[in-house]
């Protein structure tokens, strides 16, 4: 016969309400209980029937996790992070693409407002056109990244900030020409738009005139594209002192390409990414970045997920996970 919860808590010598709150993820439960009845699932091959028990509280035991590009390398670290702290909490993830598109945005909301999904961790690209709006119901949901409003949680980094440190620390060896590859000229990313902004506050205080000509535009955000784009831009261009690429994923692109033009990093030209994913730390040369902890945004996202599904009517919260900046070869002279 197929095990039970009381049969998984009797096994575990517990409630089957401490059962539950381990499977639901919502009840805090010590890592010492947890470790039991997990242990006592496994042995009892033990099944959670999620109709059953949403049909018992509402809650499917699932939620999504909707990202622009699953493709990328930032995507996967981040969607990895958030699926094991989701399933150290009884949560399965769903996870889906949106392609930057706001459509898609709004109809994982309407399932998560159907209950077909308990929440929603969304990534959304641009303000303007994002499904979050106001006059639209939200299901619980928590925002991922730069789009900044005042409706759902959200847990981001401050790119604004971090763009600026960067740009200081390229500059802090004397380099003055200093370019940025994936400012934005169409839909204008919040990202794109925060990173532009803290370049162009770093250049205001080191007293360096902004040059319009060191600007180079890339609208979507791979190595394929930021390659393309940097081959064009120095066709017509001379090399910059130093380039900060508005991901790592552009920055090992851009590597690329000044290798096969035969430029040296850094002695002839400083490379910068951002993200610090694992690729551009085995780059050659390795990749200075902007580093911070994918963890930390998943346990974040998922705390403030589970807090809203428990009280939907509490204030907007926000939380910055911190950033650092770490200097590795294609930086150092």
């Amino acid at each position: 016969m197929r095990a039970t919860v009381k049969d998984v808590a009797r096994r575990a010598g517990v409630s089957p309400k401490t059962v539950s709150n381990v499977m639901n993820g919502i009840v805090p439960v010590s890592g010492p209980t947890r470790l039991r009845v997990e242990q006592a699932m496994a042995e009892l091959d033990y099944v959670p029937n999620l109709s059953a028990r949403g049909l018992r509280n509402g809650r499917s035991g699932v939620i999504g996790l909707a990202l622009p590009d699953l493709a990328t390398p930032f995507s996967a670290e981040i969607a990895q992070s958030i699926v094991e702290v989701a399933h150290e909490q009884g949560f399965s993830v769903q996870i889906e693409e949106t392609g930057s598109d706001p459509q898609r945005e709004q109809e994982l909301m309407t399932r998560a407002r159907a209950n077909l999904i308990d929440g929603l961790i969304l990534n959304p690209v641009v303000l303007d056109e994002s499904a979050v709006k106001v006059g639209i119901a939200l299901p619980p949901v928590v925002l991922l990244g730069e789009v900044s409003q005042q409706l759902a949680d959200r847990v981001f980094v401050d790119s604004f900030a971090a763009a600026r440190d960067m740009t200081l620390a390229l500059a802090s060896s004397g380099r003055r020409r200093i370019a940025v590859l994936g400012t934005t000229q169409g839909r204008g990313s919040a990202a794109a738009l925060q990173r532009t902004q803290g370049y162009e506050a770093a250049l205001d205080s080191l007293g360096i005139p902004r040059d319009e000509s060191l600007m180079i535009p890339c609208e979507k955000w791979t190595p394929e594209t930021a390659a393309k784009a940097l081959c064009a831009y120095l066709e017509a261009n001379p090399v910059p002192e130093a380039l900060f690429c508005f991901t790592d994923s552009m920055a090992i692109g851009a590597l690329n390409v000044l290798w096969k033009r035969g430029l040296r990093v850094p002695e002839d030209i400083a490379v910068a990414g951002f993200d610090d994913i694992a690729d551009g730390r085995y780059a050659v040369p390795s990749l200075t970045t902007v580093s911070f902890d994918k963890r930390t945004i998943a346990s974040e996202a998922l705390r403030l997920l589970t807090e809203r599904m428990a009280d939907r009517g509490s204030a907007q919260r926000v939380v910055s996970v911190e950033y650092t900046i770490v200097e590795r070869d294609s930086t150092r002279t």
